[in-house]
């Protein structure tokens, strides 16, 4: 209760001090104005009095923690005013030492961040196995060697080994990678992932205050609790103009014999501009990032984003989307890949599957009809089975050893290893029919974020993944990073973290419950909250509420701007105030005037900070409603399109291994869907989305190399046309077409998947 009571008592301390001051003012003002000027006085000293105690406790508290900040100059003013009689310049200063205050209070409130989520996560009990028997104990009493059964769902508790098996794990909450993982007899188990497959037993290697997901939490404390003070804005600039103001308000009394005088320079010295030009500044920079859908926790945050100069990313769930996405269908003879995937997408609407959600997604996506399964069995770690359409389809692993599989399965094996995509088998009546190769795929806004962040003053770019060090470096290698370490544990991520704050202001950015720690540990946690974990939401100082990583980029141009913009207002302002204390020294200047100027100075100072809140000129280009629906309707049919570029590959790999009918109509269909789908796409892309992007982008030269890339695609089909045209006049494709029409065939599907990449990047990314 009394804490409660404490918690509302600061929250209303600000507001009270500002609106107690403020009443003092403009009560003295009504007074003097009707002739009271004795009311008046009173009104004014007690305005200045009830600032003065704050004032003079704020100033202890600075010296206890070992500097004298701006309030000292405010203290010394206030109580120079009431010495002398000056009770209005008083009362003026209280009410702008209360709206500072007030200010910076709003600018500094912060959410909390006890990563409450990782601790109501960790389980509290286990499923003891004493013989035949399974025992609900408490998590403490599990002991090195004993066994106990983890359900479907649960979190595993404690390290250790599995005993039954295989077991399916999902293990995101360590290592931030969305993939499943099979964990065989024997082979260990960490605390914190969850099982996704059948009841396991697993065999304690650890207790569970020495297991890994406890050690997580530790990390995280220990993290945020080992974080350096900041050193704020004003108390930077605090450092020199407090003795100075000082040192001029005591010439000015050795040099005139004047206490009054004195009082004038301290009075035009009390630094509102310090106190004012900052926290607004701060405050309408962090109202312009919300607007963007960043929430900043508060105005140190907001500091230390505008001063970052190293950068550290995830690569799951920030980089790339975090969720699997159909990358190939490759399709066995005399099936297509259309076919395959409507199978394996009808069986696996059964399936809760990471993969197969995938599945079932591009087959909705391509408008295919998916068809009711019946008698679907799952087995955790080897797929799904069923009959659809009166056939038995399995979707999967296969059984196959690697030399027994037919070519086309081989070079679809070879693929997925190329590429380090996953590989769901389609089987129909025991036959290996099909193969859809999956992959978490790049966001389309990353390579232009990473850009945008080099442009506002990022100096070093370095990912921490967890994930296996080739598909990390395939990405690093696209969006233009410094250095990869891969393979990274949340201690490795927290000690990479460390040492990079050691050299420059660090930021780092993830999105789950493993990147936590290293959130905390950073000057600067960015946590993408739109599908992350709750833990790195509260870990973080920042946190991006929409699933878009440019708005990382939006919230370091806001962070350098509003920096800039206070930096700019509180040196202005304050060399202002330099000038009036010159004047003041020089006898020209009373108090009353001087506190009245100095409201005309903090007026200024105040304008030009509110200019945080507004638009940066030219940040990103601004779209009409009418273009960014022509942009979302262009992605769509860039997803839709996907089999027409499997159609182009397919035709062009079997042009290398047969000659005969079946590789004719496989170009024949190519044919036919370049002329009736693709074609169409391009020609209205050229004509309809590249001049709506002309004017946003500067001109028609900021879409002249895709226009060039339209015209060889249209190239490439009217010479693949040509070559159907030919080869219907002979009946065949005549041997001297092979060579020619497989480099066509392949030069299309490279520029077509460059083109459509390079699109969804540089233009398709711009719309929300």
């Amino acid at each position: 209760m009394l804490r409660s009571l404490g918690a509302v008592s600061d929250r209303w301390r600000e507001p009270v001090f500002l609106a107690a001051t403020g009443a003092a003012l403009v009560g003295g003002g009504v007074a003097w104005l009707a002739g009271a000027a004795g009311v008046a006085d009173g009104f004014w000293t007690a305005g200045t009095a009830v600032a003065v105690v704050p004032a003079v406790v704020w100033v202890v508290a600075a010296v206890r923690k070992g500097r004298a900040g701006v309030d000292l100059i405010a203290a010394l003013a206030l109580a120079g005013t009431l010495a002398v009689g000056e009770y209005l310049a008083g009362a003026l200063i209280a009410v702008m030492l209360a709206t500072g205050r007030a200010l910076d209070a709003a600018a500094e409130r912060r959410a909390s961040r006890d990563l409450r989520a990782l601790l109501e996560r960790a389980p509290r009990s286990a499923r003891r196995r004493s013989g035949d028997d399974v025992v609900v104990v408490a998590l403490a009493d599990v002991r090195m060697g004993d066994v106990v059964v983890v359900g479907p769902g649960e979190v595993v508790p404690v390290d250790g080994r599995v005993t039954t098996g295989p077991a399916m794990l999902d293990e995101a909450a360590l290592t931030g990678e969305s993939t499943l993982i099979e964990r065989g007899l024997g082979e260990a188990v960490r605390s914190g992932v969850v099982n996704a497959g059948g009841a396991v037993d697993i065999e304690a290697t650890a207790t569970a205050e020495d297991s890994t997901y406890a050690q997580i939490v530790r990390l995280a404390e220990q993290a945020g609790a080992q974080r350096a003070p900041v050193v704020r804005l004003a108390e930077r600039y605090a450092a020199w103009f407090l003795p100075l103001s000082l040192g001029v308000a005591t010439g000015a009394w050795l040099i005139s014999g004047s206490a009054v005088r004195a009082v004038a320079v301290l009075v035009v010295a009390t630094p509102c501009p310090l106190l004012l030009a900052a926290p607004v500044a701060i405050v309408s920079g962090l109202s312009r990032a919300a607007r963007q859908g960043v929430i900043i926790r508060d105005g140190g945050a907001l500091e230390r984003l505008g001063r970052a100069r190293t950068l550290l990313l995830d690569k799951t769930g920030t980089l790339t989307r975090g969720r699997p996405r159909v990358l190939q269908v490759a399709a066995a003879p005399g099936r297509t890949p259309s076919e395959v995937l409507r199978l394996a997408a009808s069986l696996d609407q059964m399936s809760a599957h990471v993969l197969a959600e995938a599945i079932v997604a591009e087959a909705r996506a391509r408008g295919l009809a998916l068809s009711a399964p019946r008698d679907v069995t799952e087995d955790p770690g080897r797929g799904v089975a069923g009959t659809v359409d009166g056939q038995r389809v399995s979707v999967g692993k296969t059984v196959l050893p690697l030399e027994a599989r037919p070519g086309w399965a081989r070079a679809a094996d070879n693929r997925a290893a190329l590429d380090g995509a996953a590989v769901a088998w389609l089987t129909v009546d025991d036959a290996l029919c099909g193969a859809i190769l999956l992959l978490d795929p790049l966001r389309h806004d990353a390579p232009r974020t990473l850009r945008r962040l080099r442009s506002a003053g990022i100096g070093r770019l370095l990912m921490l993944t967890g994930d296996r060090a080739e598909p990390a470096r395939e990405v690093a290698a696209v969006v233009g990073l410094d250095e990869v370490r891969a393979e990274q544990l949340p201690a490795d991520k927290v000690a990479a973290v460390r040492a990079e704050t050691s050299r420059a202001v660090t930021v780092m950015v993830g999105d789950g419950v493993n990147d936590a720690p290293a959130l905390s540990a950073a000057d600067v946690g960015v946590a993408m909250g739109a599908r992350g974990s709750t833990a790195s939401s509260e870990a973080a100082d920042v946190v991006l509420v929409t699933d878009r990583v440019d708005r990382l980029a939006d919230a370091m141009e806001i962070a350098m701007r509003t920096r800039r913009i206070a930096v700019q207002s509180a040196a202005g302002g304050m060399a202002m105030s330099l000038a009036a204390m010159v004047a003041a020294l020089l006898g020209l200047l009373p108090p009353a005037a001087g506190a009245l100027l100095q409201e005309g100075i903090d007026v200024v100072v105040i304008v030009n900070a509110l200019r945080a809140v507004l638009p940066q000129r030219g940040a990103r280009p601004v779209l009409e409603p009418a273009t960014e629906d022509l942009i979302r309707r262009f992605a769509a049919e860039h997803d839709d399109l996907a089999d027409v570029l499997d159609a182009v590959r397919d035709a062009a790999s079997l042009l290398a291994t047969e000659h005969g009918p079946r590789e004719l109509g496989a170009v024949r269909e190519v044919d036919r869907l370049l002329t009736e789908r693709l074609l169409p796409h391009e020609y209205a892309e050229e004509h309809e989305l590249y001049p709506a992007l002309a004017g946003p982008l500067g001109g028609g030269e900021a879409t002249a190399t895709m226009s060039r890339a339209h015209s060889e695609i249209d190239r490439l089909a009217r010479r693949i046309a040509t070559h159907v045209k030919v080869a219907n006049a002979a009946g065949r494709l005549r041997p001297e077409q092979l060579e020619d029409l497989r480099a066509c065939l392949y030069g299309l599907h490279s520029v077509l998947r460059l083109h459509f990449v390079q699109e969804e990047e540089n233009y398709f990314s711009l719309a929300p």
